[in-house]
């Protein structure tokens, strides 16, 4: 891991393509930041969002960058449009959910960064089960919650 003390710089276009929950490219990773971030940007078809989940160590900052979003966030639910910013803390319960009529795009960071290795990990599985996506979000601080109970 380098440490972070030069500007890093992903170009128009640039990143690396992994197809787990749509199509994300992750842009920056915690790598070339020394560990204090990642980035990447995730197209999101209409309706289309995760479950319920918590980051147990990340916080994660979200820039719609086309699209119409909902956040919920410990029982608080939020929209955004394009230029539109949202911030979910760590530990806190949450999910986002493209509301529009077409593919939205967000870009999203995460501090402390490793989070964005998640996707490739998932898109490296020959058709992952729900439990084996789990475990792998086990391994990037990744929490589903899948009781709707708990996620009220």
């Amino acid at each position: 891991m380098t440490t972070l003390n030069q500007a890093v710089l992903s170009p128009a276009g640039a990143g690396h393509e992994a197809i787990a929950f749509g199509r994300h490219t992750i842009r920056i990773t915690a790598d070339q930041t020394g560990g204090s971030l990642g980035c990447f940007e995730a197209e999101v078809p209409a309706g289309e969002g995760p479950p319920f989940h918590v980051h147990e160590k990340e916080d994660e900052f979200f820039r719609v960058l086309s699209g119409h979003f909902a956040f919920w966030c410990n029982g608080t639910r939020v929209e955004a449009t394009e230029g539109g910013l949202v911030v979910v803390p760590r530990g806190a319960l949450h999910r986002f959910q493209n509301i529009g009529d077409s593919t939205g795009h967000l870009m999203v960071v995460m501090t402390p960064g490793g989070f964005e290795g998640f996707f490739p990990a998932v898109a490296s599985e020959d058709t992952p089960s729900i439990d084996r996506i789990c475990q792998i979000g086990e391994r990037f601080n990744l929490r589903f919650v899948f009781d709707a109970a708990e996620a009220a």
